[in-house]
């Protein structure tokens, strides 16, 4: 009887994978699940892009609804979705920027040019449009990693008391807009 059930277990093994691989077939690579849903923001203290100076933290984030955006100006899907973040900013959304430097490790690059990416960001954000109240500079990716980021663009629909509702992978237009977060700010107000 032992020996009926080793032979089985390759075929037991393979039954398993195809049918993982089976599930992952009608998966939708938006709808990105992460562990942060129903959890607080992770703790941070974080300088602002534009002026090192300043640091947020997580805690002066709380108290007023607003969303986590996670951008690039490597990214060209970011730039495609600054316009209809901009319209969103001018509608009363409060947007946070999370940059995402793709092309820097600390580890291995060095010195880190932070005045040339000021100026990409500025000359960026002037063409395209500014939704951000500010931007938060990640720079080692402690924040993105807490989050569960993944790359560029995603954003994070976050409440008054700093629990994140909702986390999009991709860009965010008019109809990602009705379906996913509207919803839920209507809820919030």
């Amino acid at each position: 009887m032992n020996r009926k059930l080793l032979a089985l277990a390759p075929l037991l093994v393979f039954v398993l994978l195809c049918v993982f691989l089976y599930q992952g077939l009608f998966a939708n690579p938006r709808e990105l699940q992460t562990g942060r849903i129903g959890q607080a923001m992770p703790a941070f203290n974080l300088p602002d892009l534009m002026d090192e100076s300043t640091r947020w933290t997580d805690s002066d984030l709380k108290g007023e609804v607003y969303l986590l955006n996670v951008w690039g100006t490597w990214c060209p899907t970011c730039l495609a979705e600054l316009g209809y973040l901009t319209e969103l900013r001018e509608q009363g959304v409060k947007i946070v920027g999370l940059y995402y430097e793709q092309g820097y490790d600390p580890d291995f690059d060095g010195q880190f040019d932070i005045n040339a990416l000021r100026e990409d960001v500025t000359s960026m954000l002037n063409r395209a449009g500014d939704p951000y109240q500010f931007n938060i500079l990640d720079l080692k990716r402690t924040l993105a990693l807490d989050l569960g980021v993944s790359g560029a663009p995603e954003t994070f629909l976050v409440d008054k008391q700093g629990t994140i509702l909702l986390h999009h992978t991709g860009d965010i237009n008019p109809r990602v807009w009705r379906a996913k977060f509207a919803p839920l700010m209507q809820e919030l107000q």
